[in-house]
């Protein structure tokens, strides 16, 4: 069975440019992974970068190459990370990013494994960022983070990505071709440019 939530694209047919790199994430501790993740989200943000040129005579385009270098590289460094430290370690199964150049729009996908006693509260945690006003979401988990001498997970990454780049965001569930009944969550940012 597979669930849909927020503005998820089922069809990608008309993106002729993108990007996919893989990961095998037990392949290195997460801890020795974090910098490789900063270098990959900057390293996609480096190449989409290159569709949007830059002139020397033009201050305007410079600062949009820079705008969309920079939120490119913000929304991929935290797909990356979240996909990194919710991943099922059990599953073997590779985390893909893939970036998809439209008109209008960069479309982000990010796939990896959860493990299935995670995905209601992960399914809970989405309908409420769906339901609430994603600024005065953003408040009340600043104040709980505050609050909390031990902050496992700041819950603030997606709610950055809606308050500071106005991004779209939706989210798939299926089953993985796996004994566990591990599930592929692939999580989607539509970010307008």
């Amino acid at each position: 069975m597979i669930q849909f939530f927020g503005d998820y694209l089922t069809n990608l047919s008309e993106s002729r440019e993108y990007l996919i790199i893989g990961f095998s994430p037990g392949s290195v501790p997460l801890k020795q992974r974090w910098r490789n993740n900063g270098l990959s989200a900057d390293f996609l943000a480096d190449y989409f970068a290159t569709f949007f040129p830059s002139s020397e005579n033009n201050q305007e385009d410079d600062e949009r190459q820079n705008e969309v270098k920079s939120a490119i590289g913000y929304i991929a460094n935290e797909l990356i990370e979240n996909a990194m430290k919710f991943n099922d370690p059990q599953t073997n199964k590779p985390i893909d990013i893939a970036l998809h150049l439209r008109s209008d729009r960069i479309i982000f996908m990010i796939t990896n494994s959860v493990a299935p006693e995670k995905v209601p509260g992960f399914q809970t945690y989405i309908q409420r960022i769906l339901a609430s006003d994603p600024a005065d979401l953003y408040i009340e988990q600043l104040e709980k983070n505050a609050e909390s001498e031990q902050v496992e997970a700041s819950q603030l990454g997606y709610l950055t990505i809606l308050n500071d780049y106005d991004a779209k965001l939706g989210w798939k569930f299926e089953k993985c071709d796996s004994d566990r009944g591990a599930i592929a969550v692939t999580s989607m940012v539509q970010l307008a440019v």
